[in-house]
């Protein structure tokens, strides 16, 4: 069993967790990354405390107690409007200061916004490759259905 603690981003902090949570039941997005038959335990959601993250810095530390063995930052910091611009820093952060793993993405990303962000600037190559290629490579009919 896999314990796993999401962090939100902080402009959606009345978020109810629906998407994040059916991908976890789901095992897809972000959660594809384990394998279909393992079981995921939330044991933490939370905000980053709003820009520039301040939650970033205390969060993990609740989650690690409540036995979390990686930590998602979920797929908003991604799709918002505009995408988070600290993700990256969050992840290396949180992966230095607590020694957990820390995966950008819970849900699929929404066709309709995989669509809009594809074709502007904001995600680099370098960002597609080496931080959310699980969640590029989702089935298009997966993605829409979480429209």
């Amino acid at each position: 069993m896999t314990k796993i603690g999401i962090i939100i981003c902080g402009r959606y902090l009345t978020c109810g967790g629906g998407k994040c949570l059916r991908a976890l039941k789901e095992h897809a997005g972000g959660f594809a990354v384990y394998p279909g038959d393992e079981s995921l335990e939330l044991v933490g959601f939370a905000n980053c405390g709003g820009c520039p993250g301040g939650n970033i810095e205390y969060v993990p530390e609740e989650m690690i107690k409540n036995g979390a063995d990686v930590i998602h930052l979920a797929t908003g910091l991604v799709v918002g409007y505009p995408p988070c611009p600290r993700t990256v820093q969050f992840k290396e952060f949180i992966e230095k200061r607590y020694k957990v793993p820390v995966v950008i993405g819970t849900h699929p990303i929404p066709l309709k916004y995989y669509d809009t962000h594809n074709d502007l600037n904001f995600w680099g190559s370098s960002f597609k490759e080496n931080h959310i290629k699980h969640l590029l490579g989702e089935d298009k009919k997966i993605m829409e259905s979480y429209n």
